[in-house]
């Protein structure tokens, strides 16, 4: 039975565990899917030793924290700088790619009535790198927003009325307002947005977050990490047996 998992931090309320035991047992596929839920990166050391993985997935917040466990990069996963699919290869080296750009872009288009010149990235983590290597691939121009003050980097704070309208796109790659805590949001001045707004939540349990809700009280369209979810899980399964 080949092993596979994901790696994480408070990882309970994850999709993925469900998700591909799921898939094994409807594809009658002899393998079992686990959560690593660990409170610190250097436990990884502990799971490598004692488990026999085929694979792995990899999510908050060890998607950056991951790279010194690995042997090599993908060039996807080295160009976007950020990793959330581990596989384990026939010669015993670790690889590092990244499915999350494949699974942000393919949701993202069908939603978009047309292309935006510019978008916002809320949050600097490393899910945050695969959306920004997907507006550049798209050629929107972007810029991250986040708690600090960094060069080339808004806070939200900073945010004005004139900001947000010339950013139509608004992607939350924080985990803010996923469940338990569903009341939280990013902090942003909702009140600007309008129905030219797209605003797209990494997020997806729950369903509709605050950050979700507040944009759609504002007319703007509203899509959740869910399907993105799914397409980066299915690309995890192509890697883990690509030959």
């Amino acid at each position: 039975m080949k092993t596979f998992g994901l790696l994480g931090k408070d990882i309970d309320y994850s999709f993925s565990r469900g998700y591909f035991n799921d898939f094994f047992k409807k594809e009658a596929i002899d393998a079992v899917y686990k959560n690593f839920d660990l409170q610190d990166i250097n436990e990884l050391k502990s799971v490598f030793k004692n488990e026999k993985l085929s694979g792995m997935n990899v999510t908050i917040p060890y998607k950056e924290a991951i790279f010194p466990f690995l042997d090599k990069l993908s060039p996807e996963a080295k160009a976007i700088g950020a990793v959330n699919v581990v596989k384990f290869e026939d010669d015993g080296t670790i690889t590092g790619y990244n499915s999350d750009y494949y699974g942000f872009k393919n949701s993202l288009l069908p939603l978009l009535k047309k292309m935006p010149k510019k978008g916002l990235i809320l949050g600097t983590g490393g899910a945050s790198k695969a959306i920004r290597h997907t507006f550049e691939s798209l050629d929107i121009e972007y810029t991250f927003v986040s708690r600090s003050k960094k060069e080339g980097q808004l806070t939200y704070q900073e945010l004005t009325k004139e900001i947000i309208e010339e950013n139509l796109l608004i992607v939350n790659s924080t985990p803010l307002g996923t469940f338990p805590k569903i009341e939280d949001c990013p902090d942003i001045p909702y009140e600007f947005l309008t129905k030219e707004h797209m605003l797209f939540d990494l997020v997806y349990n729950p369903e509709k977050t605050t950050f979700l809700q507040k944009g759609e009280e504002q007319g703007a369209s509203i899509l959740n990490g869910a399907r993105m979810l799914v397409l980066q899980a299915e690309k995890s399964w192509d890697i883990w047996n690509e030959k």
